[in-house]
C-alpha cells in the first residue's frame, strides 16, 4: 500500500493541519467512520471522497484566502467538470500548498480576460483603449444634450465644440508629433517626499508647486435650465480678506508685494494671474506659464460635481469677477500652448472658453477659433462651424472668417486623397468665398502682403480699389478687426502655393470692379452701415491678444483708462456679490513728499489737518482738474528736456590768463 494511501486511511492530508470544530460543514458530520467505511473509502476515492475534500477545500478557502471573496463570481463562472475534479484529486495535496500564493494570480488572469473580451456594440472585440473611448463616448452622450439656444432656431452645436479630456492634455499632441520617448524621455515618477495632489484634467500637477491648501474658492449651482447648468464661484471670508490685500499690493505699483503676498497664499488666483504677467514681461516664460497652471489647478480642485469641461452645458457668467478669472486663466494658458507649438491643444482650450458662454462670448473667442482649426488643420470642424452659426451669428461679417474659410477650402482642394471632380468643385467654391472677402474688405490685402514681405503687382497697387489711401477713413471697428486677423494670421498665407492662388483671385476682383459689378457697391454700403463702433468684449479681445498694429486702433476710451491685468475692461454691469471697504485715510505727516505736492494743489488744502469728510464732493470735483493739470505739467516737462541743448564753453587762447583780472 502507498504512503498516499496510509495517509487517507488516517485521515491526514499533506501540508493541512487538523481542522478545529468550527472548521467542519454540515455534509462532514461529526460521527465516527467504521473500518468498512474506511475501506471503501480507500477502494473507491473518486466520487464521493472528492466532492467532500472539494466542499472541505472550498470551506477552507474563504478562511485561508481572503482575496478569494472577491472572485466568488469569476469561481462560479469557471467551475471545473466533473472529470477534471476526478483528476485533481490526486494533486490535491500538493495544490493545496501553494493555493494562497497562486489564487491571487488566478484573480489577476480571470480579470485581465474579462477585459480583453470586452466588445463593442456591433460584437467586435474592441482593444482596452478603444474600450475606454467607447464608454467615455456613451457616457458624454447620456449626459449631455445639444447645445441649444433661443437665437439660433435650435441648433446643434456640440459637433463644433465638442471638447475632449485627452485633447486637454498637451502631452498627447507632442507624443503624436515626437512619440512618447522623446517628450517623457527618462521620466520615472518619484514615489518618496511627493505631495499627494488631486488629478485633475487641466493640469498636472507638479511636485514643485506647494502643498495645496483650500484657497477658500467654492463653485455653486445657481439654477439649471433646459438641460443647462448655471454655476458661478465663490470666495469666503478668508479669500475676500486676502483679495483685499491684492488690490493694496497692486496699487502700491511694487511687484515684491504680491511675491510676499503669494508666499503666504500660495493659491490665490488674482495674484497668481497678475504675477505672470510680469513674469512673462521680464522673459521668463517657464515661470509664467507654472503659475497660470497653478491657478487652473486651483480652480479645478474646486469645481461642483455637476460641472463639466466636455459637456458644453456649463455656464458660467462673466458678470460675476469670482468668475472672470477662470477666463483669463484659460486664455492665458490656451495663450502658452499655442506658442509651445501646440495648436489642437489650444483649440480645444479655446472650444471650452467659447461653451462657457456662447452666447455673449465675452471673450470673443469668434476672433480666434478660426486661426487656430487653420494651425492644427481641423478644416471639416472649421466648415461645420460655420455653415452652422453663419444663419443667427453672420460669421461672413468678420474679416477672420471670411478669408479663413476660403482659405480651409483651399487647402481641402489640395488633398491628394480627393476626387479630381470633387476638388475642382471645392476649388471653385474657394475662389468664390476669398473674391467676395476681398471685395468687402478690400483694406486687408495691402496690410497682408506687407506682413508676409510680398511686393504686389503694379496693377495693383496703382488701383483706387485697393490704395492704402482709399481706406484711410473707414471706420475705426473695421480697421480694428482688419489689423487683428492681419496681425495673427499673416504667417498662414506667406505659403508660395497659397500666394499664387490669392494674386489669381486679386486680378480677378480687379475685373469685376472695373466692369462695375453690382456686388462691389452693395458691399461698400454694407461697410458704411456697420462697424460704426466696437462692442466691448472685442476690446477686451484686443487687449489681451497684444497684436500691436490692433491695439493702435483701439479708441481713445479705451486706451485712456487704466486696464489691470487680472481682470481687463470689466463689465459695465457687473454683478458684485461683496465690496471692498472703505479704506482709512492716512494723516499727512503719513504721507510721502510727492503726495503731498499734489495734494496740496486741491483747495482748502491744510498741512496739519487730513482730509475732512465734506470735502469728498470738492476732492472729487477737483481730481478732473488735478489730472488736467499734471498732464499738462508732464507735457511741459518732455518739451522741456527735449529742447534743452548743453552749450560748451568758449574756448580761451590764453590759458593762463588770471580769473581776477579786468578786460
Amino acid at each position: 500500500m502507498s504512503s498516499r494511501a496510509l495517509r487517507r486511511l488516517k485521515g491526514k492530508q499533506r501540508g493541512q493541519e487538523a481542522l478545529g470544530p468550527g472548521d467542519l460543514t454540515a455534509g462532514d458530520g461529526l460521527e465516527e467512520q467504521t473500518e468498512e467505511d474506511l475501506t471503501e473509502t480507500a477502494n473507491v476515492p473518486e466520487p464521493s471522497s472528492s466532492s467532500r475534500k472539494a466542499k472541505k477545500n472550498k470551506a477552507q478557502k474563504n478562511f485561508s484566502n481572503i482575496y478569494e471573496v472577491i472572485c466568488d463570481e469569476d469561481n462560479e463562472a469557471e467551475k471545473n467538470s466533473p472529470d477534471e475534479v476526478g483528476e485533481k484529486t490526486d494533486d490535491h495535496s500538493q495544490k493545496h500548498e501553494v493555493s494562497t500564493s497562486k489564487s491571487g494570480d488566478k484573480a489577476k488572469k480571470k480579470k485581465k480576460k474579462k477585459k480583453n473580451k470586452a466588445t463593442s456594440e456591433n460584437g467586435q472585440v474592441v482593444a482596452p483603449d478603444e474600450n475606454i473611448d467607447l464608454i467615455l463616448e456613451n457616457l458624454e452622450q447620456s449626459h449631455s444634450h445639444s447645445l441649444q439656444n433661443d437665437n439660433c432656431g435650435g441648433l446643434d452645436r456640440r459637433s463644433a465644440l465638442h471638447v475632449e479630456h485627452r485633447n486637454l492634455n498637451p502631452e498627447t499632441e507632442l507624443k503624436r508629433y515626437f512619440g512618447a520617448r522623446a517628450v517623457l524621455g527618462d521620466q520615472r515618477p518619484r514615489q518618496r517626499n511627493r505631495h499627494f495632489h488631486r488629478s485633475t484634467w487641466m493640469t498636472s500637477p507638479k511636485d514643485s508647486w506647494p502643498r495645496f491648501s483650500r484657497p477658500g474658492i467654492s463653485m455653486s449651482l445657481l439654477q439649471s435650465k433646459d438641460g443647462i447648468h448655471y454655476f458661478t464661484f465663490e470666495h469666503n471670508r478668508e479669500y475676500q480678506q486676502v483679495q483685499f490685500k491684492f488690490f493694496d499690493a497692486v496699487e502700491s505699483m511694487d511687484p515684491n508685494n504680491i511675491v510676499a503676498l503669494l508666499q503666504l497664499n500660495p493659491y490665490h488666483i488674482d495674484s497668481l494671474l497678475q504675477l505672470s504677467d510680469v513674469c512673462r514681461i521680464q522673459e521668463d516664460q517657464e515661470m509664467a506659464r507654472d503659475l497660470i497652471e497653478r491657478a487652473l489647478y486651483s480652480f479645478e480642485c474646486a469645481f461642483h460635481p455637476l460641472f463639466s469641461l466636455t459637456s458644453g452645458m456649463s455656464r458660467l457668467d462673466y458678470l460675476r469677477p469670482e468668475n472672470r478669472a477662470f477666463y483669463l486663466a484659460l486664455y492665458k494658458h490656451m495663450m502658452f500652448l499655442e506658442k509651445r507649438g501646440c495648436p489642437r491643444t489650444a483649440l480645444e482650450y479655446c472650444k471650452l472658453i467659447l461653451s462657457l458662454d456662447p452666447d455673449s462670448d465675452p471673450l470673443c473667442m469668434l476672433l480666434l477659433i478660426d486661426f487656430l482649426m487653420l494651425r492644427s488643420r481641423e478644416y471639416q470642424c472649421l466648415i461645420q462651424l460655420y455653415q452652422d452659426w453663419e444663419v443667427h451669428r453672420n460669421l461672413s461679417q468678420l474679416p477672420n472668417f471670411a478669408f479663413s474659410v476660403a482659405l480651409c477650402h483651399f487647402h481641402l482642394s489640395q488633398q491628394e486623397d480627393v476626387d479630381p471632380d470633387e476638388s475642382e468643385k471645392v476649388r471653385h467654391e474657394a475662389d468664390q468665398m476669398l473674391q467676395d472677402a476681398l471685395i468687402m474688405f478690400p483694406g486687408v490685402l495691402m496690410s497682408l502682403l506687407d506682413l508676409c514681405t510680398v511686393q504686389p503687382d503694379a496693377s495693383v497697387t496703382s488701383h483706387a480699389f485697393f490704395a492704402p489711401r482709399s481706406h484711410i477713413g473707414q471706420p475705426q471697428a473695421l480697421a480694428e478687426l482688419t489689423a487683428l486677423f492681419v496681425g495673427r494670421s499673416f504667417i498662414l498665407w506667406k505659403e508660395a502655393a497659397v500666394m499664387q492662388w490669392l494674386e489669381a483671385n486679386v486680378q480677378m476682383v480687379l475685373h469685376r470692379v472695373d466692369v462695375k459689378d453690382p456686388l462691389v457697391e452693395d458691399y461698400q454700403n454694407k461697410r458704411k452701415q456697420r462697424y460704426q463702433s466696437a462692442p466691448r468684449n472685442i476690446h477686451r479681445h484686443v487687449l489681451l491678444s497684444e497684436i500691436k498694429g490692433a491695439t493702435s486702433s483701439l479708441p481713445l476710451e479705451v486706451t485712456t483708462q487704466p486696464v489691470m491685468g487680472f481682470d481687463p475692461l470689466p463689465p459695465l454691469d457687473s454683478i458684485i456679490s461683496y465690496t471692498r471697504p472703505e479704506r482709512q485715510h492716512a494723516g499727512a505727516s503719513n504721507g510721502s513728499t510727492l503726495s503731498l505736492f499734489f495734494r496740496s494743489l486741491l483747495p482748502n488744502f491744510n498741512l496739519q489737518d487730513g482730509p475732512r469728510p465734506g470735502d469728498d464732493q470738492e476732492v472729487a470735483r477737483a481730481g478732473q482738474e488735478l489730472n488736467q493739470e499734471v498732464n499738462r505739467l508732464m507735457v511741459a516737462m518732455r518739451d522741456m528736456l527735449a529742447n534743452i541743448r548743453f552749450q560748451e564753453p568758449p574756448r580761451e587762447d590764453n590759458p593762463y590768463r588770471d580769473d581776477e583780472e579786468w578786460d
